[in-house]
C-alpha cells in the first residue's frame, strides 16, 4: 500500500471508511462537469458503492488531500474474471476547482507506482465518450485505445489501456 507522500503541498494516501461522505461529494462534483443536462439517475446507491470500494480488501481507493480537503480520488482493483496482471481504474476524479494544478498527474503517478509494486503489467478503464477533457488527460498519461475493446457505434464509453511502467513483460 502506498503511504503518505507529498506532491506540491498535497498528500496522496488511502481513503478510510469515515471519509466516504467526502468521496461521494467529490465524485458528484466531478461527474456533473461532463453531464451538461444533469447527472443521470440510474438508481446507483453511490454511498453504498463507495463504502464497498473503500472497504474492499482486494481494491484500493487513493485520495489527494490539499490543505485538509480531499481534492482528487482514484479507485482500482483487479476485476473479476481477468488476468491477475491487469488492474482496472474504476474511478478517477479531480475536484473541478483544482483542474490543471498537477493533482491528476500526481495521483495518476501514485496509481501507476502502486500497480507496479503490485506486479500489474496493464491497466484498463472506460471513459465517457463525451468527456473530452478526461480523454485528453489519459492520453497525456500514456493511455491508448484498448485493442481488445474497440469502439462500438452508439456506445457511451471508450475503453483505454495503459502499460504499467516497469511492469513485467507479458511474454516473460
Amino acid at each position: 500500500m502506498i503511504g503518505d507522500r507529498p506532491a506540491e503541498g498535497t498528500v496522496i494516501r488511502s481513503v478510510v471508511p469515515a471519509e466516504t461522505g467526502a468521496v461521494i461529494s467529490l465524485h458528484a462534483r466531478a461527474r456533473a462537469t461532463y453531464y451538461p443536462d444533469g447527472v443521470p439517475q440510474d438508481g446507483t446507491d453511490w454511498a453504498a458503492a463507495w463504502r464497498a470500494a473503500v472497504e474492499r480488501p482486494d481494491g484500493q481507493v487513493l485520495c489527494a488531500v490539499r490543505q485538509g480537503r480531499m481534492v482528487a480520488l482514484a479507485s482500482f482493483r483487479v476485476p473479476e474474471g481477468t488476468a491477475a496482471h491487469t488492474v482496472k481504474l474504476f474511478q478517477f476524479h479531480v475536484d473541478p476547482d483544482h483542474w490543471r494544478t498537477g493533482l491528476g498527474t500526481a495521483l495518476h503517478t501514485a496509481c501507476a507506482e502502486q500497480w507496479q509494486a503490485d506486479g500489474r503489467r496493464t491497466a484498463v478503464l472506460d471513459v465517457h465518450a463525451d468527456n473530452l477533457r478526461a480523454q485528453a488527460f489519459y492520453a497525456r498519461q500514456g493511455w491508448v485505445p484498448d485493442p481488445e475493446r474497440p469502439p462500438v457505434e452508439g456506445d457511451h464509453h471508450l475503453f483505454l489501456r495503459f502499460s504499467v511502467p516497469g511492469g513485467m513483460n507479458p511474454s516473460a
